[in-house]
């Protein structure tokens, strides 16, 4: 084979493969990584003491059950946790207003500021409700209930503190997904036995509404977890 010939095939072989990804787009590419995670990292500490806080009020409320005497003082002593909650969460909002970021990475801190937020204040309604209707004792499924919200809410301090690791924050994610499913089961099963069993209207009344607001925290932990998640895969 002529030069010529080896020469024109080699420039035709080489036109049909796919171009080589630059080092300088993955060096850029590292670079906006490495950015955003640097400057979040304040609102990760934040994001740390919320999910703690979040934690002490679902131990909170789960005391108040396992050790039931009905009064205000109990659901005070959840209510504190809320407030503390309120704190962080003004704090965090009140930094976000005073920082540098992207559209997107602002909305992605403000929805995890704001699904956290949202799981301590039905675990606060749920210890309100129990404490305004006065009932006399709660009922096996909701301490099963509050048992599950423990363990969710312990998944997601491990979970936030694993940021930004993705590899390290997905076990717990699928965990508080699997505890949302029995959450689920078990709400279904109480409201089944609460409509068959109760014949007091009112009590049916009092204890659906208190049932529905604890599997909607939840619920609501399954949020925080789709969130933490989403924003680490985004950015990976």
């Amino acid at each position: 084979m002529r030069r010529i010939d080896r020469v024109s095939n080699a420039l035709e072989l080489s036109s049909r493969r796919p171009p080589a990804r630059p080092p300088e787009c993955e060096w850029g590419y590292a670079m906006v990584q490495f950015r955003f995670f640097s400057r979040s990292k304040k609102f990760f500490e934040m994001f740390g003491e919320a999910a703690r806080n979040l934690h002490q009020g679902a131990k909170a409320l789960d005391e108040m059950l396992r050790d039931f005497r009905g009064s205000a003082d109990q659901w005070r002593a959840v209510e504190e946790y809320e407030h503390e909650g309120d704190k962080i969460t003004h704090r965090i909002i009140q930094t976000l207003h005073q920082s540098s970021m992207t559209p997107g990475d602002r909305e992605d801190i403000h929805k995890l500021t704001a699904t956290l937020d949202d799981v301590l204040d039905l675990i606060e309604g749920a210890a309100f409700r129990m404490a305004m209707y006065k009932v006399a004792r709660p009922t096996p499924e909701a301490m099963r209930l509050s048992a599950i919200i423990v363990r969710c809410t312990e998944q997601i301090v491990l979970g936030v503190s694993a940021l930004p690791d993705v590899a390290r924050i997905q076990p717990h994610c699928i965990e508080i997904n699997r505890l949302e499913n029995e959450a689920d089961r078990m709400h279904l099963e109480a409201v089944r036995r609460l409509l068959e069993e109760e014949t007091d209207a009112i009590l049916v009344f009092k204890w659906k509404e208190i049932l529905d607001r604890l599997e909607d925290a939840t619920d609501r932990c399954e949020d925080v977890a789709d969130v933490i998640e989403g924003v680490v895969l985004k950015n990976a």
